[in-house]
């Protein structure tokens, strides 16, 4: 369960004008990259929220490496910026507030980093940051500094940029996922509200897609982790 560069410990490389040292793509390569030091040249891919995106782009450029992919609480990429409605805007107000340029949102998040974190923690259609262990809650904390912050930003303005080039690209060529893929989204979360993931799924993939609501809001993982792990056996012991 690696962080994502920029994230946690992991490391936070200098980023570039076009912001691709944070694309999904590069992310992507980490985790082949990684898996490959641990002797795995196929494996499960499961991600959520920003590691789904990972995934999704995982499976497209590496798809001999993936062999099922599981993505949680998020619809592609592309089609949430293209469906983008003013419902949308005011819930995911971070897709457009992290994306201006630097250093303007980090200037303002750095006024009160935590006060930021446990805000927007807070929401999704979950019940505040309590469905967090308190262990857990200390961590993000922990890690929110200023790098991690800027190194947040860069990665939301390469989702805005760059990823979209490349996922427009895999549209244009008809490059979709490969592998029989699992789509998990909370019933309460703005996902369900405003999206509908099957379909939007259905649109990116050639091979088999299933899935189902799950009684919580964003943060799947937290709030039914039992049935999280009765779905994860069910798909990759399948």
């Amino acid at each position: 369960m690696p962080d994502l560069r920029g994230y946690g410990d992991s490391d936070k490389p200098p980023s570039a004008e076009d912001h691709a040292p944070y694309c999904k793509r590069v992310m992507a390569r980490d985790a082949v990259e990684l898996m490959r030091t641990f002797g795995f040249e196929r494996f499960y891919v499961a991600g959520h929220d920003r590691g789904g995106r990972v995934a999704h782009r995982l499976a497209l450029d590496s798809p001999k490496a993936v062999t099922r992919m599981m993505v949680l609480d998020i619809s592609p990429t592309l089609t949430m910026y293209e469906r983008t409605t003013m419902q949308f805007a005011k819930w995911y107000y971070h897709w457009f507030f992290l994306i201006q340029p630097a250093p303007f949102p980090e200037t303002l998040i750095a006024a009160d980093p935590i006060l930021y974190l446990r805000t927007k923690m807070a929401g999704w259609g979950s019940d505040g940051t309590s469905l967090f262990d308190p262990r857990a809650l200390a961590e993000y904390e922990r890690c929110f500094t200023p790098a991690a912050i800027h190194a947040m930003c860069e990665d939301y303005r390469a989702a805005a940029s760059i990823d979209l080039d490349h996922d427009r690209s895999d549209v244009a060529a008809v490059r979709r996922v490969q592998c029989p893929l699992r789509v998990l989204w909370g019933e309460r979360g703005v996902v369900n509200k405003l999206f509908t993931p099957l379909t939007d799924w259905a649109e990116r993939a050639h091979g088999p897609v299933t899935g189902e609501t799950t009684p919580s809001g964003h943060y799947i993982a937290e709030e039914t982790p039992e049935l999280l792990v009765e779905q994860m056996q069910a798909f990759f012991v399948a």
